[in-house]
């Protein structure tokens, strides 16, 4: 076990500790009552069954049939996950950051078992810091980055045990996310458009031509998608940069947290706060 892990370990123990009497029973709600009742700030598949998605929300983490439309609440924390990230390789690993439903700043948590149980790891760099936005190097997953009051930009290479501050971004920072073939490359989805950095954060090149916001930004092995506001979801691969459009069907609206399900399509929040399934060949199946 590394040292993340033997953290993480002692820090769980310890905090199973602190608690007593019987688990809750579990709690189910359609995805309707559920999205009026809390905000969803990530995304993820639940590699733990056939055919769901892990939302990280307000209100604790939900695991989503897609088939039934159904969400069952994850572990026992309502805790406010606002940032929030999955391992690349590892399904039942996670890291979040936001706020604790007592108040206050959670600093870095982490879950080895699927969002059941969570740890703290770190306060990170003035905290305990309230990440909005997370990501972890699809490359290396010792690498995470994470953005304290929207401009401090941190770094760890440790899994999240230790953090640095990169430097300072600009105001209007919406996602982030880490390229799949250099941890030290990153994007950054803005108010102002997408940019890129080739140096860990510490400066940054428009990625995309356009002015527009980018609401959501997704990188894995088959290439970088994002949403670009007044065009729509768009692709490209990291090495050219050269884009191509996969749907404008939104509308006038846009989506927020893509996650990629599987070959064949993503999901998203739309800004109706639905889910939406959006498929390679531009379909899209919102849920409510």
């Amino acid at each position: 076990m590394n040292a993340f892990g033997k953290l993480l370990a002692g820090a769980a123990f310890a905090a199973l500790g602190a608690y007593s009497g019987t688990a809750p029973a579990q709690e189910r709600l359609e995805l309707e009552t559920l999205l009026a009742q809390t905000h969803v700030h990530g995304l993820a598949p639940d590699r733990t069954r056939s055919d769901a998605l892990l939302l990280a929300t307000h209100h604790g983490l939900w695991s989503l049939d897609l088939e039934t439309g159904l969400a069952d609440f994850v572990g026992t924390s309502r805790d406010d996950f606002m940032g929030f990230s999955a391992h690349p390789q590892d399904h039942l690993q996670f890291w979040a950051s936001g706020h604790p439903a007592t108040g206050g700043n959670l600093g870095i948590i982490a879950s080895q078992d699927g969002g059941r149980t969570w740890a703290k790891l770190s306060d990170g760099v003035y905290g305990p810091v309230d990440f909005h936005q997370m990501t972890v190097s699809p490359l290396d997953p010792d690498v995470l980055y994470g953005v304290h009051h929207g401009t401090s930009l941190q770094r760890s290479a440790d899994g999240g045990v230790t953090w640095d501050e990169i430097g300072i971004l600009a105001n209007g920072l919406i996602d982030l996310a880490a390229s799949a073939a250099d941890p030290d490359t990153l994007y950054a989805a803005s108010e102002a458009g997408l940019f890129k950095s080739e140096d860990a954060g510490r400066t940054w090149l428009r990625a995309h031509p356009g002015a527009t916001p980018v609401t959501t930004i997704h990188v894995d092995g088959d290439g970088i998608t994002a949403f670009v506001f007044g065009e729509g979801l768009m692709a490209a691969s990291e090495e050219d940069l050269s884009w191509s459009l996969v749907t404008d069907r939104i509308g006038d609206g846009y989506l927020l947290h893509l996650t990629r399900l599987d070959d064949q399509q993503f999901a998203a929040i739309s800004d109706q706060n639905t889910i939406a399934l959006v498929a390679d060949d531009g379909s899209i199946q919102q849920m409510d």
